[in-house]
């Protein structure tokens, strides 16, 4: 039987078959070839010698992106993981032989290359080939007009397309791989340890989000994806780990938006000895060097608001009350009866559920008046209890407690807590929480804080909320490699 596809819907795919078909009766199998490969792109590049040509050796492999055929010689680009280099090719050079089978070559298939390097007449490092392989026939299509797709969605459907034709997007994916292993670096050399964590739970705990659930077949009962990474890493410092940190997915079964997604990536860091003010601390510290490292300057541009955004400079420090009196315009917010508070509330034009807490009412103007206003790093300080469980009440405001938000670009990119380490308290506030659903309590973790948790500050960044702001993406989709998609039914 054969294993080539019947359904061939466009003249392309069946020449690029027929053409692998011949190659094979010729006895060579493209699937099977190997080459080598010292160099990248961009390294071979720098690897040119100035008045050198022809004198450095250089092996290269890539996808074939453009190809200028001028007769018996031909100008070439391949594409690999730092970008696209330049390859030129003579019959003189490879022998007729091979120069007559590379001119059957088609745009997308992936070659290596050995040969010398030398610079063009307008400038352009390029291998001069001495021999070239081909290790894998591309049988499909590139993609001619992506940007005209009429289906959009089609970029993250295909992905690897989209890495391809697009310099944009794979510059961008390559610049969030350089912020995980930046942070990872930054933390390690202040002497924290990387930690993994389980991510079936059978209690979905550290925060109040809708879980996924799964059932464990050799067990017998279900467990949850991890909806946070916190009260594990907090076991760990009550097992005498003063400083850890995980980098790891979480997942919330909960709607997508431009910046939720419902599997994504959180960082999560714990100091033991410490509190939310030492976390305010290392955030400004490792943003800093995020930008200066991987970005190459302090200062970005807000794509949205068109407003520069300094990270070196001083960072704003406010309170959650003093934000919320300054939109409402009322001093006495904070005193007023849920009906007045709900009053104002729709008088400003927003939506409230009657049945909201008073807290998610004010909480309301906080999300969608004030924190989208906040472009330069801000602090935003003691929040109201009830948003935080495992935080430390305020010692000056019993109502508050000692955390903060860090917006920028008018979003939330990392909340701080001193951390609750009273075994007493948070199993009051727990329950609290939890109401009649009380057997969503985490016994265990109630059990090892009162084995002793030592104070702490403990912080959590969302990673692709992070990329968004310093890739300049419009989505969280776009800093995402493969997002969650609906089904395509095409497909």
């Amino acid at each position: 039987m054969s294993d080539i596809p019947t359904d061939i819907s466009h003249d392309q795919n069946a020449v690029r078959r027929q053409k692998l078909s011949d190659l094979r009766a010729a006895g060579f199998d493209p699937f099977r070839a190997t080459c080598e490969q010292s160099a990248f792109s961009a390294d071979a590049v720098k690897a040119y010698v100035d008045g050198q040509d022809y004198t450095v050796p250089i092996s290269v492999a890539g996808r074939l992106i453009t190809i200028r055929d001028m007769g018996k010689s031909q100008f070439v680009k391949i594409l690999d993981q730092q970008g696209q280099l330049q390859l030129y090719l003579k019959k003189d050079l490879v022998g007729e032989e091979a120069y007559a089978a590379f001119k059957k070559l088609d745009l997308g298939d992936i070659i290596g290359a050995t040969g010398t390097l030398f610079k063009t007449k307008t400038g352009e490092v390029t291998v001069r080939v001495d021999r070239y392989v081909l290790v894998s026939k591309a049988l499909r299509p590139l993609p001619e007009k992506w940007h005209g797709l009429t289906d959009a969605e089609q970029v993250y459907r295909q992905r690897y397309l989209d890495l391809i034709v697009n310099a944009e997007s794979r510059d961008r994916l390559i610049k969030r791989s350089k912020i995980v292993s930046g942070i990872r670096r930054f933390l390690e050399d202040r002497s924290f340890i990387e930690v993994e964590t389980p991510v079936l739970q059978s209690v979905a705990g550290g925060a109040a989000a809708k879980p996924f659930t799964t059932h464990h077949n050799a067990l017998g009962c279900d467990f949850f994806l991890r909806i946070s990474l916190e009260l594990y890493l907090k076991r760990m410092l009550v097992g005498g780990y003063d400083r850890v940190f995980e980098i790891g997915r979480n997942f919330r079964n909960e709607g997508l938006s431009r910046r939720h997604n419902p599997e994504f990536t959180m960082l999560e860091v714990y100091q033991a000895y410490s509190d939310h003010r030492g976390m305010m601390t290392l955030i400004k510290d490792m943003l800093t060097a995020l930008c200066r490292d991987v970005l190459g300057t302090t200062r970005i541009k807000h794509a949205a608001s068109g407003q520069e955004i300094e990270f070196g400079g001083d960072w704003r420090e406010v309170k959650y009350k003093d934000l919320i009196v300054e939109a409402t315009g009322d001093k006495d917010w904070f005193a007023r009866s849920k009906a007045e508070k709900i009053a104002k509330v729709e008088a400003m034009g927003l939506a409230v559920n009657p049945a909201w807490e008073d807290f998610e009412i004010t909480n309301e103007i906080f999300s969608k008046r004030i924190e989208p206003t906040l472009i330069q790093p801000t602090f935003v300080l003691n929040l109201p209890k009830e948003l935080c469980p495992l935080a430390k009440i305020s010692q000056d405001d019993p109502d508050t407690l000692d955390v903060f938000e860090l917006t920028i670009g008018g979003m939330e990119i990392a909340p701080a807590y001193s951390e609750q380490n009273d075994p007493d308290v948070q199993r009051r506030m727990f329950e609290a929480q939890a109401g009649e659903e009380i057997q969503n309590v985490d016994q265990d973790f109630l059990t090892a804080l009162e084995h002793g948790m030592p104070p702490a500050g403990g912080m959590g960044v969302g990673i692709d909320r992070l990329c968004i702001l310093l890739t300049g993406a419009e989505s969280i989709r776009d800093v995402i490699l493969f997002p969650q998609l609906r089904p395509d039914a095409k497909a």
